[in-house]
This record gives C-alpha cells, structure tokens and sequence, in this order.
C-alpha cells in the first residue's frame, strides 16, 4: 500500500525536485531546533542554501511568500545560526535564505511555483 503523503510533505519534495533540477544538492530536511526549524538546506555551489517552503491553496489570504513574516525569518537565521555551529561551518562560507512559494487550487500536480533566491535579502546582516 502506498504512503499518503501530507501536501506540506509533498510541496517540501517538490521544492527539493526544484532544486536538483537546477543544480543544487540536499544536505538535509526538516532540520529542527528549539530555536526553529529549516525546510531544506542545500548546497549552491560553494553557497550554503537555507530553504523556507510554503504552500497555500489560493491566495486569498495573501501569498505563500507574505505568509514568512520578521519573527519566522528569525527564527529560520536562529536554527541556521544553530546548523553552521552543530556541523561546524565557518562564518566564512557564503549563505543565503530562499523561498519556494507553491500555490495550488486543490491538487498538487497543478501547481504555480516561485523560487525566491536570497528571499530575505539584507535583513539577515549576511
């Protein structure tokens, strides 16, 4: 029988489908701390990826990517902050925050996607 799949899931295995597409390699999912939690964290080249996936059905409550407000860009920066000590990753290798913004109207196989690269731009101080 097969797993069923729940649409955060499946939108977190489209965006990582997304990303090695286009070059990118998956160093780790749903990494979690007491301090937040990061989608997906990638490699881009020498560039260290962190992903914030979000999914919405329409937009009439805005979009996936207003939905990522100042306190979870803070908490997404802590748990990467946490990430670059746990692995030990010198402050000297680039990194950037993006977003992958999925809205479906019902089924995930019809869905429109926006990757926004370095989506919190100088807010981060990196």
């Amino acid at each position: 029988m097969a797993k069923c799949q729940t649409p955060g899931a499946a939108a977190e295995q489209k965006a990582c489908n997304l990303l090695r597409k286009h070059g990118l390699k998956i160093r780790a999912r749903n990494y979690q701390t007491r301090l937040g939690e990061i989608d997906i964290i990638a490699e881009d080249g020498d560039t260290l990826v962190f992903v914030e996936v979000r999914l919405r059905s329409n937009s009439a409550f805005g979009t996936p990517g207003e939905s990522i407000t100042t306190t979870k860009q803070q908490r997404i920066l802590r748990a990467s902050q946490h990430y670059l000590q746990k692995e030990k990753i010198g402050d000297t290798r680039p990194c950037r925050f993006d977003a992958i913004c999925l809205t479906n109207a019902g089924a995930l196989t019809n869905t429109n996607t926006q990757w926004i690269k370095d989506a919190f731009g100088a807010s981060t101080g990196w």
